[in-house]
């Protein structure tokens, strides 16, 4: 156990608030579930998730996983139902302001507790491109009903949050900077042995503008935009996915198409959206941080970092083919991509909490040299059972989206998979002037969501079991 924990009752309260987020192997219980929905066993996948989850007081990430579950088996009322209480979640804890003696402890206790423990014991609030990525999920879902006005609410609580949290992150970043400098700290993350600095470091993600905005969201908000009729809106959403990813023809298309007509009375403009595979499942990995305690001394200290593992499951798919033509799909968002910025510019803050428990670590290990020097060592000996980095991130958020989109005549029309066990494909009705066909595909799993599809084979994914 490590020296100088006289904040034992301090630290005793945390755990307590927390609930059992110290000690959740949260990874792997979501593995299991992820199993079952690579089988394409939703049902079994939703059962697996409650099980692991038996208290009456669910916390986010039950929500978000169970939300994800459920829109893939196109079970939709209940989906939104289980986003809207995670979205009311997050919005609670944003818009809680405790009173100052409360505000001062808690600010006191989560900081004290992450320094001396980890970053487990914090409540888990959800990363910035996860709340992004919610109320867009929550738009699709609308989307996948024909619901443009419903869409429209959801997109406009996307630009919401994305403005909110660019404030946020300004500040925090500049106040982890100057926190450093303080400090003195000068550790980079390149500088951790053995840490894969190359995955943080990969062009895809350097290119990114930051971490939670996705050409995606505001893609579909040109597109509801387009489809309500309101194409001075819909421009500023497509000028904006193109910022975030620019030199891509699908998107700069879709501005300049703009000023052409638009389909007539018997054709529909279809968009096709494509969700593969899963978000990145978080890891930890443990770096030897040498601590110089005086002119004579440093002792090295293994210190827990995270990291991110992308999914390699799920096989590339670079086209669909409808009506017996192929397709080609555009990839205009990774959360792996987001996932991984968010960690790197992350990363200041998570190495100044990090060397003050290397600090600690090692000031312990200096004082049990000194009670026993026939013992003595400069690598901290005593493993510390808490010593591990937050592997907690919603792991059924779809990673890869891509889409398609081409003008056709109402009426019904067969769309399929270029997949192993896909080749039948399903029968889409079109209906509407502007139309939306989600899918979400992982491992070989092909899952149509929405009510536009036909279900005359009544696949297994179309069938949930009421819970």
């Amino acid at each position: 156990m490590r020296h100088c924990l006289p904040f034992f009752l301090l630290l005793s309260a945390i755990v307590q608030l927390s609930g059992c987020a110290a000690y959740r192997n949260y990874d792997e219980e979501m593995q299991q579930t992820i199993d079952q929905m690579a089988k394409g066993d939703l049902n079994e996948a939703l059962y697996v998730l409650k099980v692991n989850n038996p208290w009456e007081d669910k916390d986010l990430l039950y929500y978000l996983e169970r939300g994800a579950i459920l829109s893939a088996g196109t079970a939709l009322p209940k989906s939104q139902e289980a986003w809207r209480t995670a979205e009311q979640m997050i919005i609670q804890r944003e818009d809680a302001v405790p009173s100052a003696p409360m505000k001062l402890l808690t600010r006191f206790g989560n900081e004290m507790g992450t320094m001396l423990v980890n970053d487990k014991l914090l409540r888990y609030e959800g990363y910035d491109y996860e709340k992004v990525m919610l109320t867009t999920e929550m738009a699709l879902n609308q989307l996948a009903d024909t619901d443009f006005d419903g869409a429209r609410a959801d997109i406009k609580k996307t630009h919401e949050r994305e403005t909110l949290i660019a404030r946020q992150r300004e500040r925090q970043y500049e106040e982890a900077e100057e926190q450093a400098k303080q400090q003195g700290i000068k550790l980079h993350y390149k500088d951790l042995q053995g840490y894969p600095v190359a995955v943080l470091d990969a062009p895809q993600v350097i290119e990114l503008k930051n971490g939670y905005q996705s050409a995606f969201s505001h893609y579909l908000a040109g597109f509801t935009y387009e489809a309500l009729g309101e194409r001075t809106l819909a421009a500023p959403g497509y000028r904006q996915a193109i910022e975030l990813r620019p030199g891509v023809p699908f998107l700069e298309s879709a501005l300049r198409n703009l000023d052409k007509p638009g389909p007539d009375d018997d054709e529909s403009e279809v968009l096709i959206v494509v969700q593969s595979g899963f978000a990145p499942a978080r890891s930890s990995v443990q770096v030897p941080i040498p601590v110089r305690l005086n002119d004579n001394l440093t002792i090295v200290a293994p210190i827990s970092f995270p990291v991110m593992l992308p999914d390699t499951l799920t096989p590339p798919l670079t086209h669909i083919v409808v009506d017996g033509k192929q397709q080609k799909l555009t990839m205009i968002n990774s959360v792996t991509d987001m996932a991984m910025r968010t960690l790197r510019d992350d990363m200041p803050q998570i190495i100044s909490r990090a060397m003050f428990r290397a600090n600690m670590a090692a000031i312990g290990q200096a004082e049990k040299n000194e009670r026993d020097p026939s013992k003595a060592s400069l690598v901290v000996t005593d493993p510390d059972p808490f010593e591990e980095a937050d592997t907690r991130t919603w792991r059924t958020l779809p990673d890869k989206t891509l889409v398609a989109r081409l003008r056709l005549k109402k009426g019904l029309h067969r769309v399929r998979f270029p997949y192993e066990g896909a080749e039948g494909g399903l029968t889409v009705r079109i209906d509407q002037s502007h139309q939306l066909l989600s899918l979400r595909v992982f491992l070989y799993q092909g899952f149509f969501i929405g009510s536009s599809w036909l279900f005359p084979e009544t696949p297994a994914a179309a069938v949930m079991a009421p819970d």
